[in-house]
């Protein structure tokens, strides 16, 4: 095809001159790659060398960037290529790709130090801020629970209920499901180690005091930061975006007493709730697998089961719920008030919201653990 792109390469006395010819545009992309590829090979072979473009017949900004940097790669000691034929139709082109830089050589040692160094003061600097923001949120809503008691007739019932449906009563059967699965493995692995003490009854002792302090409470409050906590985010980043909370502002509304007090309220009475069924049926999926794998009756489960708990263990497990609950939701209060105008910010705001979550109740729970043990109970 008479259109095809062509390097002709000419020796000549005083050095080497290739000749471009037909059609350098991005249609014969591998061609053209190709073909500089092997001309960049000459580098070093002839201290003279020009580039001769007029025969080239079309040329787009893909092939005067192959151009130019053939150019760049034939320069020896400071001698660059000479460059001529070059249409006036094409030089306002060609010189507009020659202005674009190369890239400096990078220091690797010195950029992964300073680097390290930045991510570093970076993550103590957002620690920091994530710290701010949780205090600061945590005297908004108390603030705004003051207002509240004050004024009873601006508390927002419907919305409290509404997502007191939203948090506990559509949360029930996942949460009963995952911890009646999960009482069953804590049985199944506790009997399979027991017995080969011949001290398979004692499994009752562990799953009751295990579920009621720890598990229950602990796995509970997981789901509900993964769940709700999420969706809590979801929503107010919504809100952000769309501008809606500062037209709540502008209206004169408080957003933390109109959006936030509802949700936090909804959910610092769902996690006990939620916590209480979730150890029910923990206890149940133990005592089921207890039965049907390791032999113990349930009438002998049941008995031990009140020998080995004491109603400190259940306090222990309630008392964390509202605490946890809290937490969750005003991590994710703060999250979704931090949201950008973008969908990308939505996104990451939420699974930071999700991860941070898990992480106080993760971090409160090992604090309840040491003060309830330096108390006694």
């Amino acid at each position: 095809m008479s259109g095809d792109p062509t390097l002709e390469r000419i020796s000549r006395s005083n050095g080497l001159a290739l000749f471009a010819a037909g059609s350098w545009t991005a249609g014969f992309a591998p061609v053209l790659e190709e073909i500089v590829a092997d001309a960049e090979k000459l580098t070093g072979s002839r201290p003279d060398i020009s580039i001769d473009v007029s025969r080239v017949s079309k040329l787009d900004t893909f092939g005067a960037w192959l151009i130019e940097r053939l150019r760049r790669s034939l320069t020896q000691g400071g001698v660059e290529p000479n460059i001529a034929g070059l249409s006036a139709n094409y030089s306002s082109l060609v010189d507009e790709v020659r202005r674009v830089k190369a890239a400096p050589p990078i220091d690797t040692t010195a950029v992964t130090i300073t680097g390290m160094l930045d991510q570093v003061g970076r993550a103590v600097v957002g620690v920091g801020g994530t710290m701010a923001g949780l205090i600061d949120m945590l005297g908004a809503v108390l603030a705004a629970s003051g207002r509240v008691l004050i004024h009873p007739r601006s508390f927002r019932l419907t919305s409290t209920v509404h997502h007191l449906e939203q948090v506990c009563w559509r949360a029930v059967p996942i949460v009963v499901l995952i911890t009646f699965l999960i009482g069953c493995i804590i049985s199944q692995q506790g009997i399979f180690h027991f017995r080969k003490f011949g001290a398979d009854i004692f499994v009752v002792d562990m799953l009751g005091v295990l579920v009621l302090r720890e598990i229950g409470v602990l796995l509970v409050a997981i789901m509900v930061a993964g769940r709700s906590g999420s969706a809590y985010t979801a929503e107010l980043g919504s809100m952000k975006m769309r501008e809606e909370i500062d037209a709540l502002r502008t209206m004169g509304f408080d957003p933390i007493e109109v959006l936030i007090l509802p949700r936090m309220l909804a959910l610092v009475i769902a996690l006990p709730i939620l916590a209480f069924l979730g150890a029910i049926a923990a206890l149940y999926g133990g005592g089921l697998v207890a039965w049907l794998y390791g032999g113990v009756d349930p009438e002998a489960f049941l008995l031990r089961l009140r020998d080995a708990i004491s109603i400190d263990h259940f306090t222990v497990g309630i008392i964390k719920a509202p605490v946890m609950a809290a937490v969750i939701g005003i991590v994710a209060c703060v999250e979704g008030l931090a949201v950008q105008g973008s969908a990308e910010s939505l996104g990451q705001h939420t699974t930071s919201s999700v991860v941070k979550g898990i992480f106080f109740v993760i971090v409160m729970d090992g604090v309840f653990a040491i003060f309830f043990a330096s108390i006694g109970m």
